[in-house]
């Protein structure tokens, strides 16, 4: 009890009575000080100053009693434990009402006290009249102190800076830079829309993107950062590439709300909020939208099984369906200290989800049975796949062993023990293939819907382990680039130009498709909806990007101008331009505008099995050119690299190796 005593009292000095409260002291004492003299003002304007000054003692009695109105809204609205120099107009909103409802305050006890110790002299026009004077001295001085504060601050540390965006985004933004001291300086803004362009805004001029004058008007003011607020960004990105590559040549910073944070449109926008862009958010693409609804019903309470949950692609997938509160988690990945990391992240995000992270390659089929058998799930997601191109052209055996045929036994144990959906996670590099990853995930896909259709098919002879007809559908999900993916071409470019150069390109005419690492899963969940069995669901990637053109913006975003490109010619396996159709192809759309089905050649699940065995049978002699020339079988379209050619000859009989392969398995 005397402990908090002592405390209280403690609380109370450091509050009142400390050196940091000396600020608020002084704020105070100037605004009574400017009520004081206010009310006398009023006074002298109503009466004359010969008969304000006639009693002068009355007169301070009197102007003190009612300070002491005004004190008491001050405190109720603590008009003086604000900054002065970062004053907002809240802050001026408190003091108006504090000096208005105590100028009606002061009036209440004009008319209850009746005493000739007081000067009453002091009407109810003077208070009206000394309460406008003092709301117009105690705004004007804070604005003053503010206007000057910024004006010596920005002479001395604040980067100029123009807003792209005149809407609710760019509003609240150059708000906040110009409402608190900050290292930027508002010189206007840059528009799209017709309307906004030659007006100003904020006593800012608007300028249209397009406008010529708009350049002259970068350089005349020291432009050094363009900030583009989150409405404007879509728009800018996909539309103002000509905007933003001159900007990044003159070498003004580019600064945006990164992709992972989301603006409510609601709160404050500040410019803390923003960072330097990188080159992922300059690439042109279009805000992907799901229904999260339909995939929670979907997944919420469920089994799920996980495979390359390890991997990039995988562990946003886990991310995304732990969201949705499943029953359980299976994790597969043979990637020890990846798979350590995730386990550490699901007992620290969602310790409410039973989940188990198992080491191990998929190809184990004994003990993937274990799991299936054990945990019976109801949804499985495919990714695990080897998937650097040029390290499969020259290990075809791995790429079939652990691609190929660790896609076979999960989908068959799917089968065997009840999956409601199996989704497999394949690549455009399947299209037209012209490398071993790529026909070995084309072989992966014409699996699963062989499967898939035989499963549908009214005299199916698939069951699942308890007798009871098979019921697994299979959805197919393709896709492009991912970009932040291990091994993507990003993080390459970026090293590279972090060591000086060159960055090399394999071709100046290269181009590929690219979508973020959650977008990409997202629409796999997506596909996953709306998949009734047998899918191949294809996505659209937006406008394909120029390898050579992306390395040369993300060299001047580094500002290491004296980095150069290095064309080092295709490697192994690698196309000029990737596909998501393949020759004959065509795509039927669905309700989603970025999500069609490939129709695609289809083949009688006995085939498709035998092709398998026999492909199986054959990786395990090692025998590289018996490997190829089985998957051209297979996959018609497959036209091998001219490293993966070099392994065989070919004439009508068929493959005849030079080059025989150790035994793997």
């Amino acid at each position: 009890m005397e402990y908090s005593k002592t405390y209280s009292k403690q609380s109370f000095l450091e509050r009142y009575f400390s050196r940091r409260a000396i600020p608020y002291w002084g704020v105070l004492l100037f605004d009574s000080v400017i009520v004081l003299f206010s009310l006398f003002v009023a006074h002298v304007i109503n009466s004359g100053l010969i008969t304000a000054l006639s009693n002068p003692s009355h007169l301070v009695y009197t102007l003190l009693l009612y300070l002491i109105c005004y004190l008491i809204f001050f405190k109720i609205f603590r008009t003086y434990s604000a900054v002065v120099r970062y004053s907002s107009s809240i802050d001026l909103l408190k003091v108006v009402f504090a000096v208005c409802l105590g100028s009606v305050l002061a009036q209440t006890v004009r008319l209850l006290i009746n005493s000739e110790r007081f000067y009453f002299d002091i009407t109810a026009h003077d208070l009206f009249v000394g309460s406008l004077i003092a709301i117009t001295l105690m705004c004007c001085s804070r604005m003053l102190i503010k206007v000057a504060f910024d004006h010596f601050s920005s002479a001395n540390h604040a980067v100029n800076v123009m807003i792209i965006g005149t809407k609710k985004g760019g509003i609240s933004l150059a708000h906040s830079i110009r409402s608190q001291y900050s290292r930027y300086e508002l010189k206007g803004f840059i528009t799209r829309s017709v309307d906004m362009a030659g007006h100003t805004l904020m006593g800012r001029p608007v300028f249209m993107h397009d406008d010529s004058s708009l350049w002259s008007y970068i350089s005349s003011q020291s432009v050094h950062v363009i900030m583009i607020s989150p409405y404007a960004q879509e728009g800018f990105v996909n539309e103002g590439q000509d905007v933003i590559d001159r900007v990044i040549s003159m070498g003004i910073k580019i600064m945006v709300v990164p992709k992972e944070q989301v603006w409510d449109g609601r709160s404050d926008l500040s410019y803390t909020n923003f960072s330097e862009v990188d080159v992922e958010d300059l690439l042109p693409r279009d805000k992907i939208e799901v229904n999260l609804q339909k995939i929670g019903d979907l997944l919420a309470g469920k089994r799920v099984f996980i495979t390359g949950a390890a991997g990039s692609i995988g562990q946003e997938i886990v991310n995304q369906v732990a969201q949705f509160a499943p029953e359980e988690l299976v994790l597969v990945d043979q990637a020890e200290t990846p798979m350590h990391d995730l386990r550490m992240m699901m007992a620290e995000k969602y310790p409410g989800i039973r989940t188990l992270t198992v080491v191990a390659s998929i190809t184990a089929k004994e003990y993937m049975e274990v799991l299936f058998r054990s945990h019976r799930p109801q949804y499985v997601f495919h990714a695990a796949a080897y998937k650097h191109v040029p390290m499969m052209e020259t290990n075809p055996s791995i790429a079939v062993q652990n691609n190929i045929v660790g896609t076979r036994i999960l989908a068959d144990l799917a089968v065997k023990y009840g999956t409601l959906k199996f989704v497999m996670i394949s690549t455009d590099k399947a299209v037209n293939p012209t490398s071993v990853m790529g026909c070995s995930k084309r072989i992966c896909e014409i699996y699963c819907q062989s499967l898939s259709q035989a499963i549908s098919s009214p005299d199916s002879s698939l069951h699942q382990a308890d007798g009871s007809p098979a019921i697994t559908q299979f959805v197919t999900t393709r896709f492009g680039n991912v970009l932040g993916s291990s091994g993507s071409v990003i993080p390459i470019f970026r090293e590279q130009i972090r060591r000086g150069g060159p960055v090399k390109v394999t071709d100046p005419n290269i181009v590929r498709y690219f979508m973020l690492i959650p977008e990409a899963c997202k629409l796999v969940l997506e596909a996953a909806t709306i998949g009734n069995g047998g899918e191949i669901f294809v996505f659209d990637m937006g406008a394909p990007v120029k390898i050579a053109d992306l390395a040369k913006r993300m060299i001047d975003l580094s500002g290491k101008h004296d980095v150069k490109i290095k064309y080092v010619g295709l490697r192994p396996g690698e196309k000029m331009y990737e596909e998501v159709l393949g020759d004959g192809e065509k795509d039927k759309p669905t309700f989603h505008r970025k999500i069609k089905i490939a129709a695609v050649r289809e083949y009688p699940y006995e085939e498709a099995l035998r092709h398998e065995e026999e492909l199986l049978e054959i990786s395990r002699s090692g025998d590289a050119a018996a490997i190829i020339g089985k998957m051209g079988e297979i996959v018609p379209e497959y036209t091998p690299s001219e490293q993966a050619s070099m392994l065989y000859t070919s004439d009508k009989q068929g493959f005849t190796p030079p080059i025989r392969y150790t035994r793997i398995i």
